[in-house]
């Protein structure tokens, strides 16, 4: 885009005329290009001035330009303002990000500034976050390999620097809740070199320690900027013990943090999560020891409730008592059970008696007794007249004995 030719160009000498409102709106149309909004500026501030309100005013020029260096006004509201890490000064370096505006009733363009940080952070920032992606892809920031803290330490290792509160704050806490022996591996906490002692301070407690924490009392970006270095990442994922970071506030978190196997907000919430409160551990010994007792006393009056069982089955007067009350209960059951025989029986006789009495109320030799008898011939019975003649010698049998008799005439019914 060209911003000084207009397809629509006046005739030679005759320039369009127009007001001081349109040529500032003609301007700020010309600042709609993207060229020059959302941009990040390199420079060194000039004419700083901290408005009572919060705003920040200033100007940035070319570094060591001298009197010809180009220079642009700056401004940042206090909104903006409010969240900067570290206070500007005239002199200092910075990279800004915004957009350039103009402003009507100065009749003057400015940058308004939204962030703005030292220069060389933001290289820092692309290099903690490389060094961010490679150590993850080693797997040093993995769920998996974070350890439990030991229940009962008997020593805690701290590295932080010798001076500051740091040290101060985790004594406190461990002598009030658990003391135990503490053992200072002091290291520069900022600095070039400072990566490289804490991540020795890391390894000189090593084997030394039950638990470590790796603290320092907050800061900006910066100030935080050596526990982002892979050195101490690695110093902390190959301790042979665990590690709890307390670096920065809440909204800081390092790559020392996310290495460790757990992360506190301060120093002070680090030295309660690895230590006990001896105050609850009193509290749940004592329980523990009312439970025990109450046990104890439960199966001391129940085993004394078996053996005075025991000793009373076994008395010689009670055996004998026992005894007498089986025999009695088994001379009480053979009666019952005589009783019950001679009951059946008697149950028996009776029926079998009638019986009899149906049986011989039936039996030929009753119909007999009546005056009846039973003629024979040759041993067989004799049901009708035909079946003898005049001459044939019989059998009459009656109710107590036998004849023999000679047939002397057959008469039929009908002759009768």
């Amino acid at each position: 885009m060209d911003w000084f030719n207009t397809p629509d160009e006046p005739a030679e000498g005759k320039a369009v005329l127009m007001s001081v409102s349109e040529l500032s709106a003609l301007i700020g149309g010309l600042l709609d290009d993207p060229r020059v909004q959302d941009i990040r500026v390199k420079g060194e501030v000039t004419n700083y001035k901290h408005h009572g309100r919060g705003h920040r005013y200033f100007s940035l020029s070319e570094k060591g330009g001298g009197a010809t260096a180009a220079v642009i006004k700056c401004v940042m509201w206090r909104s903006d303002a409010d969240r900067l890490a570290f206070s500007p000064a005239e002199g200092i370096e910075v990279v800004v990000s915004g957009s350039v505006t103009v402003y009507a009733p100065h009749g003057a363009y400015q940058l308004q500034v939204k962030k703005m940080e030292k220069a060389g952070l933001g290289e820092k920032y692309l290099l903690v976050e490389k060094w961010k992606k490679e150590l993850a892809a080693e797997g040093l920031f993995a769920a998996e390999r974070k350890r439990l803290l030991p229940c009962f330490p008997a020593r805690v290792g701290v590295v932080t620097s010798e001076t500051g509160a740091v040290i101060h704050d985790i004594r406190n806490v461990i002598g009030r809740r658990y003391p135990i022996e503490i053992i200072i591996s002091p290291t520069a906490v900022q600095g070039e070199e400072a990566h490289r002692e804490i991540a020795a301070a890391i390894r000189r407690l090593a084997g030394r320690v039950d638990v470590l924490i790796v603290a320092r009392g907050g800061g900006s970006f910066e100030d935080l900027f050596p526990f982002n270095h892979p050195d101490v990442v690695r110093a902390i994922t190959q301790s042979p013990v665990p590690v709890v970071s307390a670096i920065g506030h809440e909204v800081d978190i390092t790559l020392a943090d996310l290495a460790a196997d757990l992360r506190a907000p301060t120093p002070s919430a680090a030295a309660e999560l690895v230590v006990p409160d001896r105050a609850v551990l009193l509290l749940q010994l004592q329980e523990l020891q009312r439970q025990m007792n109450a046990s104890l006393l439960g199966r001391v009056a129940w085993a004394r409730d078996e053996v005075t069982g025991l000793l009373d089955r076994l008395r010689p007067q009670r055996f004998l008592r026992k005894l007498d009350e089986r025999k009695t209960a088994t001379a009480d059951l053979g009666d019952r059970l005589d009783r019950g025989l001679q009951s059946r029986l008697g149950r028996e006789r009776l029926i079998l008696k009638e019986l009899k009495t149906a049986l011989e109320s039936r039996s030929p030799l009753a119909v007999l007794a009546r005056g009846y008898c039973v003629a024979e011939k040759d041993g067989v019975v004799i049901r009708g007249t035909g079946m003898v003649a005049e001459g044939d010698r019989l059998k009459l049998r009656m109710h107590d004995g036998s004849s023999r008799v000679i047939v002397e005439r057959v008469d039929l019914d009908g002759n009768v």
